[in-house]
């Protein structure tokens, strides 16, 4: 090997200046010679790429025999290394640059908050750690402590009583049922599935709570199990010694599965992005019924809305965003798992980019649903304190250092100016331990007691395991995980294989998950697990090493009972582990822990104290802490008793209790038309009846406006009253009321019509919005007469725009049943009441979108960023402005901007992304082909006015036609999905305003149902008899 000396010293110079690798190390090593393979090492270690048939390059090459073929192998695989080191070089640049440029972002946003938040906080900023205070200044600190002993939880369920709570959980992928899960069936049923159903099980038991509903998708195909397509299913508890005393006829916890996306397929959870908005408009369906129920069997008819809404990783997440905005009810959001924390691993090993990745896994639609569940969320719920400090800080919508200020000024009673963040909040998942009796016997003992009692015949899964050991007495050593090169599992066996002491005193068991055979399995998997396998030969370790091939999900306690009994320890050497549930059911059954101090463990550790925290990446110290835990059994008792005093503390109960807590402490919301269960008219209950149930009341807000209304303080004040509407409301309501009350309709026209079509056509200007609108009225004459149809114009355009040319173009305002003005921001109804103003307005609509508004503080912001953007090149400073307050167009709850040179403003990604990031909640909008921008409130939309619609009135939105172009506003994909049924006029807004996307934070077609049956697109050319024949193929009407 005399001629290959340059290649060796080569890789040595590489490793000397090799990226992540310190002296001492690097000096360590290379006096190692004798066993230090460096290209090994280097890829391994240091590039951290995957390059399996790398090592196996090598190990041919050194077998070589010929020293010509030798060496040419060598030189070769020397530049293969050169290249990936040069690659991750380049990789770790571009990462660097991005960290760079997220700081940069975050610190100037931060600046630009704490400017506009006058107060000083050189006092109030330093405060406790995120998460102890909630956004709305309320201190959790001492609050209902942690449960040490049955009678303090007794009395705290006995302050519980009388509440008849209802709970609403979302988890929409994966196959999801009460009993048998089938974990791990493919990787979208895994540890989530098993985390919901178990919470939705656990909160159901606690006192005060009377019903828990777990949504999720309906799956009805032959390749799944015909469970999974009944559409309700009731979850049993448990536990025999449940806490509740809510009994009746709908309590208890359920399984609601809702029809959405491909109904015969069982499809992926990155394929049902654009299903998205039928699964809410069900889940609305559902929850208005069910609310309706409770109602009658619990608050004499009045509805009993959810207390919270919790959406479980980002898909529900964003389902929970808009469900819990359309009903106007709290919402808490679990990530589970992070896709900016994905993405960067993703873009780190270097193997896709970003285009390919977000190809596969759609992975900006799910970023950008975690930065709307953040706008959303009143509670974020972690497993652990690194899931806040390492990946919720990466996101645009939470930054713990500004938060931290708002809690200052919150706590000091200081304005905010209109900024919220969410509040995090840690509660460990829950685990119940009635069923487990932890063993104090070894091997060796023997069942006490006469001939009736003879000792129960051990497992199976015991067998198959110990079948495996020369010598299955010895202290196991137990890790279960899947074969993921996450999961460490090589090192563990390397840490146990190369240290002799550890090998003479234990057998090592790995639970690696279920395999008929090797081939069958994924790339990564097998790979992993013939490594593993290679390891045991190389070691030789036959007859201390089980893997077993299949186990039940039901036999997992029983492992951990064997390792129990023979003295054992569980292991789990993660590189990084997100929370370790397997540590608290492990610590359960009596069995010490050694764990990777990167992650969960830490928290877990220091609740239980009960086994050793290493670094994954030293090998010696997996062996020193195994080795010592088995070796010396005082420290083994002194942890097993640990772990079974302090278990309790990770019980569900106790996570149900901290999150109920969570709940309580969450402003309630509910539809604000609803009236008061100690309201004196209740002689007017029923649906029917009730005037907060029709236009009347809004009549009689007009009404006291006019006659209320004698000075400009008198006004002022009752504006504040009605909850500051929008600026011109109260002029054009003092018009509307001009006679008799009693004329105007009890309910509005929609709840009348059989079907209801809305135009929410994007024209570049209101003219030729309107030549179309008249094209639809031809195609629907003889319905239109009848009155068996109904319209509502969606526009981003304000009311006094749209009726000034209602008027000048002769059309009856009349032949709307409503409209939708400002982007989503503004409702309203026609009527016949007055002539000069016939229209109606829903004031309840702006309390139902008006949660996180940021008022005039955003205001303000949004005025500086417009003043900053500017065309240098303008040849006077009057031309420089690019963008400019529209004062006149503005409302309380729409704040626009004119678009003088689109092509300079930024795209509509980029100023959303800068409003999160000085925790402004308000949605964005670039609308009227790229000319305006609409900034609304977060959860208002035009789609989302059509859900508040079906609330209040009882629009049944699957006789919903909407009529739309080819592309549109910014907000166009909120009309694409959903029961509704679409109709899209080509030739429409499919060539300027498509540069309105052209910038999105991810592909239309990540979200558009293209395979839809309640899609359909007209020719190019259209007429109104096209229009017709498009709505007679949608069963709408007779071609």
């Amino acid at each position: 090997m005399a001629g290959n000396d340059w290649i060796n010293s080569y890789l040595e110079a590489i490793l000397d200046v090799g990226p992540g690798l310190d002296d001492a190390k690097s000096s360590l090593l290379l006096r190692e010679r004798g066993r230090f393979s460096p290209t090994r090492y280097f890829v391994d270690n240091v590039i951290g790429f995957d390059e399996t048939d790398l090592h196996r390059s090598w190990v041919k090459a050194q077998a070589t025999r010929s020293p010509q073929e030798r060496n040419t192998r060598l030189e070769n695989m020397c530049w293969r290394i050169w290249n990936l080191a040069r690659q991750k070089k380049q990789l770790e640049s571009e990462e660097a640059n991005r960290a760079a440029k997220r700081r940069m972002e975050r610190e100037k946003g931060r600046r630009l908050a704490v400017a506009d938040m006058s107060e000083d906080l050189s006092e109030g900023e330093k405060g406790e750690t995120v998460g102890d205070v909630s956004a709305h200044g309320e201190s959790h600190r001492g609050r209902l402590p942690r449960m040490s002993s049955l009678d303090a939880m007794e009395a705290w369920a006995n302050q519980q009583k009388g509440k008849k709570l209802y709970i609403v959980l979302i988890s929409l992928h994966g196959l999801i049922r009460g009993e048998n899960m089938e974990l791990g069936r493919d990787s979208d049923t895994g540890g989530q599935v098993k985390y919901v159903v178990e919470l939705a099980r656990a909160l159901a038991s606690m006192p005060g709570v009377y019903r828990v509903d777990l949504l999720t998708r309906q799956v009805a195909c032959p390749e799944v199990d015909s469970s999974y397509g009944e559409p309700i299913e009731m979850l049993c508890s448990h536990n025999p010694d449940d806490m509740t005393d809510e009994i009746g006829e709908s309590s208890g916890a359920y399984i609601i599965r809702i029809p959405f996306g491909p109904r015969e397929k069982y499809i992926d959870k990155e394929l049902l992005w654009p299903h998205i908005p039928e699964f809410v408009d069900g889940a609305l369906s559902h929850v208005i019924q069910m609310s309706k129920v409770l109602g009658e069997q619990l608050n004499s008819g009045h509805p009993v809305w959810p207390v919270a809404i919790h959406g479980h990783y980002a898909d529900a997440g964003d389902s929970a965003a808009r469900l819990s905005g359309a009903l106007n009810v709290p919402m808490l959001f679990t990530g589970h798992s992070l896709g900016r924390d994905k993405l960067e691993q993703l873009l780190r090993q270097g193997r896709l980019t970003k285009d390919e990745i977000n190809a596969t896994y759609k992975i900006m639609r799910r970023i950008e649903a975690e930065e709307s569940s953040l706008d959303s969320s009143e509670v974020v719920i972690t497993s652990t304190r690194q899931e806040i400090d390492e990946q919720w800080r990466l996101y645009d919508g939470f930054d713990p250092v500004l938060e931290k200020k708002l809690r200052a000024r919150i706590r000091r009673n200081v304005s905010c100016y209109g900024r919220f963040m969410p509040r995090m909040v840690v509660i460990p998942p829950g685990m119940e331990f009635n069923h487990i009796v932890p063993h104090d016997g070894d091997m060796d003992s023997e069942t006490e007691g006469g001939e009736e009692h003879q000792p129960s015949p051990d497992p199976p899964i015991w067998t198959e395991i110990m079948r495996f050991f020369t010598n299955p007495r010895k202290p196991m050593i137990l890790a279960l995980a899947r074969p993921d090169p996450k999961k460490n599992l090589t090192t563990l066996v390397k840490a146990f294989g190369e240290c002799r002491p550890l090998r003479e005193l234990a057998n090592l068991t790995l639970i690696m998950g279920n395999r008929d055979n090797i081939d069958e399995m994924s790339s990564t998997s097998a790979s992993m697990l013939l490594s593993i396998i290679k390891m045991i030969d190389k070691y030789d370790l036959y007859g201390q090493v089980a893997y077993p091939k299949h186990h039940k999900q039901s036999e997992v306690a029983d492992i951990y009972r064997l390792a129990a009994k023979t003295k054992g320890v569980f292991i789990n050497p993660a590189f990084i582990e997100p929370f370790g549930l397997t540590l608290i059911e492990a610590a359960a059954h009596g069995l010490p822990m050694v764990a990777t101090k990167n992650g969960g463990p830490v928290d877990i550790h220091r609740v239980l104290d009960n086994g050793l925290l290493i670094d994954p990446h030293d090998q010696q110290s997996i062996a020193d802490a195994l080795l010592k835990l088995v070796a010396d059994k005082q420290l083994w008792a002194k942890c097993r008793a640990n772990g079974l005093r302090n278990i309790h503390l990770f019980s569900w109960k106790e996570h149900c209790k901290t999150y109920l807590s969570r709940i309580a402490s969450c402003k309630p919301r509910h539809p604000g038309w609803l009236k008061n269960d100690n309201d004196d008219d209740d002689d007017e209950n029923s649906e029917s009846d009730s005037p907060s149930d029709s236009l009347r009341d809004m009549q009689d807000i007009s009404l006291n406006l006019k006659f209320s209304i004698g000075s400009e303080d008198q006004k002022n004040k009752l504006e504040n009253v009605v909850l500051s509407h929008s600026k011109n409301v109260v002029k054009n309501l003092q018009k509307t009321v001009s006679g008799d009350k009693t004329e105007q309709p009890k309910f509005p026209a929609i709840r009348r019509r059989t079907h209801v079509f809305v135009i929410a056509i994007d024209a570049d200007d209101i003219g030729s919005l309107f030549e179309n609108v008249q094209k639809i009225f031809e195609a629907v004459e003889n319905e239109k007469n009848d009155g068996s149809i109904g319209f509502i114009l969606a526009t981003s355009l304000q009311m006094a725009q749209i009726h000034s040319f209602l008027v000048s173009n002769g059309v009856n305002p009349s032949v709307f049943d409503a409209f939708i003005c400002n982007s989503g921001a503004d409702l309203y109804y026609s009527s016949s009441h007055s002539e000069d103003n016939p229209f109606v307005f829903d004031l309840y609509y702006h309390s139902h979108i008006e949660y996180r508004w940021g008022g005039e503080g955003l205001r303000k912001t949004l005025v500086k960023w417009a003043s900053s953007i500017v065309d240098k090149t303008a040849a006077n400073k009057n031309e420089e402005h690019v963008v400019t307050e529209d004062e006149e167009v503005s409302t309380n709850y729409c704040y626009a901007f004119n678009i003088h040179k689109p092509g300079l403003v930024p795209p509509v990604k980029e100023l959303r992304k800068l409003m999160r990031i000085q925790a402004l909640r308000c949605h964005v909008i670039y609308c009227q082909n790229g000319k305006k921008i609409n900034v609304i409130p977060v959860s208002a939309s035009r789609s989302q006015a059509l859900r508040y619609l079906y609330l209040r009135w009882g629009m049944d939105l699957s006789k919903v036609v909407v009529f739309v172009g080819e592309s549109g506003d910014t907000d166009y994909e909120g009309f694409l999905g959903g029961v509704h049924k679409s109709v899209v006029l080509k030739g429409i807004g499919g060539g300027t305003t498509n540069q309105l996307h052209a910038n999105r934070v991810y592909p239309l077609s990540d979200v558009t149902p293209t395979e839809s049956t309640n899609i359909i697109y007209t020719p190019e050319e259209f007429s109104p008899a096209d229009i017709r024949a498009s709505l007679g193929k949608l069963g709408v009407l007779k071609a």
